[in-house]
């Protein structure tokens, strides 16, 4: 339980990284034309406290949902030279930009070293070209369990299962290797109430344990009382030179990868054929328990999964919604376009408008899809 509730927290603190990056981006690049910025902040206020070094105040506030830095004159209406509005636009529009671009540096980051040290990935049962090695994996034990009790524990690599019972006096017991989860749920379901013997990979070494699958589990446990995963080490371990190029190129590939499939999904709903099949709605705590779950397959795969959520964030702060980056780009251009600037007080209706609508909507998610999950992964968590 206290491991499950510390991978939640180490998740949650992922994403908060993610946030001061992303101001980090918006905050040097300020500092780099001259503008003054007022304040960087990590979490919203109420401030719990703040310390004012040169002309900038460092705070750390209550409400842990991110970070922000307060730019003098983002908000429009002031005419001085250390502000945000006295520099040109192209500054202005590299301002923007440095917080977007810091979550793309972050995600190769990220991937470099994801490409040192290799990853498996959950691949599912169904077959997938070019996998030659694919594992089945114990991702979870519950507590007294047949698992629990025969010392199986949540990263061990199930190897086989056999029976202990002959098949005929010239046929000896029943041995199956288990490389899908489908394999293995078949093997405990005919023998279900019989004593028999899995052999798991453990740290390189292979253990072999005795256990007797239950007819009547407790609810969400199964007979034997683990949850499962096939995984398969799809990316491959590059020297240290070669990482960050890799790391690099995968970025890249993501990128467009994730362009092409928010293409597909605005076109199919605009087109009323609906969201693609098993799409579902999370906000930040969703995309926390995400994480925490991630951390289960390894810290490849966890690391991998927050590089990918980098890309996703970057993209949708380029939208041309007011009250993100992208909205601020499509001010700068109109302003760019008729020679003067959108009024301060029209600018900032505006954006308030869309910011109300998109905390509306995420307290909506919020509700609906992150509760659930929170529930369950806390669930889980005190049953094990």
């Amino acid at each position: 339980m206290i491991s499950s509730i510390l991978i939640l927290i180490a998740a949650f603190l992922s994403l908060i990284i993610l946030m001061i990056i992303h101001e980090f981006g918006h905050f040097i690049i300020a500092k780099k034309f001259g503008v003054r910025v007022e304040e960087f902040g990590i979490g919203y206020p109420p401030r719990i406290f703040g310390k004012k070094f040169g002309e900038t105040i460092y705070s750390i506030n209550w409400l842990p949902l991110g970070a922000f830095v307060r730019i003098y004159g983002e908000e429009g209406g002031v005419d001085d030279y250390r502000s945000f509005t006295h520099l040109k636009i192209w500054q202005r529009v590299l301002i923007v930009i440095g917080g977007v671009a810091a979550f793309w540096i972050a995600a190769m980051i990220i991937f470099s070293i994801v490409f040192g040290i290799g990853a498996d990935l959950p691949i599912g049962d169904q077959d997938v070209a070019g996998v030659t090695n694919p594992q089945v994996k114990i991702i979870s034990v519950s507590s007294d369990s047949p698992a629990s009790m025969a010392g199986l524990r949540a990263g061990d690599t199930i190897l086989q299962v056999q029976s202990h019972k002959y098949e005929s006096a010239d046929v000896g017991p029943e041995v199956v290797k288990v490389d899908k989860i489908q394999t293995f749920q078949d093997f405990i379901k005919s023998h279900t109430g019989e004593e028999i013997v899995m052999t798991v990979e453990r740290d390189g070494q292979d253990l072999s344990v005795n256990l007797s699958p239950r007819a009547n589990p407790p609810a969400g446990q199964g007979a034997v009382g683990i949850g499962l995963e096939r995984m398969a080490t799809l990316i491959q371990k590059y020297p240290w030179y070669l990482a960050p190029v890799q790391g690099v190129k995968f970025t890249w590939t993501t990128t467009i990868e994730s362009l092409k499939g928010l293409y597909l999904v605005f076109a199919n709903l605009l087109t009323g054929k609906g969201a693609p099949e098993g799409a579902s709605f999370a906000g930040p705590l969703g995309i926390t328990i995400f994480l925490a779950n991630a951390a289960s397959y390894g810290i490849g795969f966890f690391l991998y999964f927050i590089g990918l959520i980098s890309v996703f964030i970057a993209i949708f702060n380029l939208f041309p919604i007011p009250a993100l980056d992208g909205g601020k780009l499509i001010f700068l251009a109109i302003e760019k376009i008729k020679g003067k600037p959108v009024s301060a007080r029209i600018e900032q209706n505006i954006t308030v408008v869309f910011f109300l609508i998109l905390i509306a909507l995420s307290i909506f998610i919020t509700i609906k899809f992150d509760i659930p999950r929170v529930v369950d992964y806390l669930k889980s968590a005190f049953t094990q």
